[in-house]
């Protein structure tokens, strides 16, 4: 597994972890697998109201803390400067750490219209030390033209919503020519029937891979960090076991091509949606 360059300097590998609903012991007990199972990017939220649990099991890890990129993100409720702020410095104290590697505004929330009240916080944080790199979540990009120009500042990821039904072609390019690293979250489509696709099966049939296996692939060969989530041991680690293989293009275009105008999972669209 290789690392991306962030446009600040930074690096980020290119699987992730997801910690949504890993809560308490178990969840402990499963983050901690997956750090020693050579995952480096653990991704979480105050909304995930889990971040003590990320913390514990970053300090029952035999991983060193400068090995861990551990991500967090801003709640929309919390967008005001101040606000904003001091959510940060809770994050650092329910991680436990002294700093937060990746830090992010969960939803634009353009009807509240504070984006850029919270990415200016989010700016001074990096510039007093408490989080290394900034980005955003679900940002589309009018919202990112606008963090641009009213700051001259562009995120260094944009976390968003991202599997074989919802490939995200504009986003990824725009990105691109940007230099902002895309993730995504929902990479294997929450287990819908995205990891059922008989067009996905029988290309893993021909690689002998999983479906995940498959679909994981096509994310890092299109340029994008997926963010997989398991409390399983043995999938935690077949979901990083794609990088002895690479797809032909024909499996690439099949699976792109797979992606719907109405792909999101639950109509969470950045341009009305306000999470809070």
């Amino acid at each position: 597994m290789e690392n991306y360059n962030l446009i600040d300097g930074h690096v980020i590998p290119q699987v992730g972890f997801g910690t949504y609903k890993l809560n308490g012991a178990s969840g402990v007990h499963a983050i901690v697998n997956a750090l020693n199972n050579g995952y480096r990017v653990l991704d979480t939220a105050y909304n995930y109201e889990n971040e003590g649990t990320v913390g514990k099991a970053m300090q029952q890890s035999h991983v060193s803390r400068d090995q861990i990129i551990v991500t967090s993100k801003l709640p929309g409720r919390y967008h005001s400067y101040e606000q904003a702020a001091r959510t940060i410095q809770e994050s650092i104290y329910r991680l436990g750490v002294e700093y937060i590697d990746l830090y992010l505004i969960h939803w634009p929330n353009p009807k509240q219209g504070l984006y850029v009240e919270a990415w200016k916080a989010l700016i001074e944080a990096q510039k007093m030390g408490l989080v290394k790199s900034i980005g955003v979540c679900n940002f589309l990009p009018e919202h990112l033209e606008t963090l641009e120009k009213e700051t001259g500042v562009l995120p260094a990821v944009n976390q968003i919503e991202l599997h074989p039904y919802f490939n995200q072609k504009d986003a990824i390019k725009y990105h691109e020519e940007k230099g902002i690293i895309t993730e995504a979250w929902s990479p294997l489509g929450r287990a819908s029937e995205v990891i059922h696709d008989k067009n996905i099966e029988q290309i893993a049939e021909k690689y002998n891979k999983t479906i995940p296996q498959i679909i994981l692939k096509w994310h890092v060969q299109n340029g994008v960090v997926p963010i997989p989530k398991s409390t399983s041991n043995a999938r935690q680690i077949q979901n990083l076991d794609i990088f002895d293989f690479y797809l032909e293009s024909e499996d690439l275009h099949t699976i792109d091509n797979l992606t719907k105008s109405d792909g999101r999972l639950k109509d969470q669209d950045p341009a009305e949606y306000e999470e809070f």
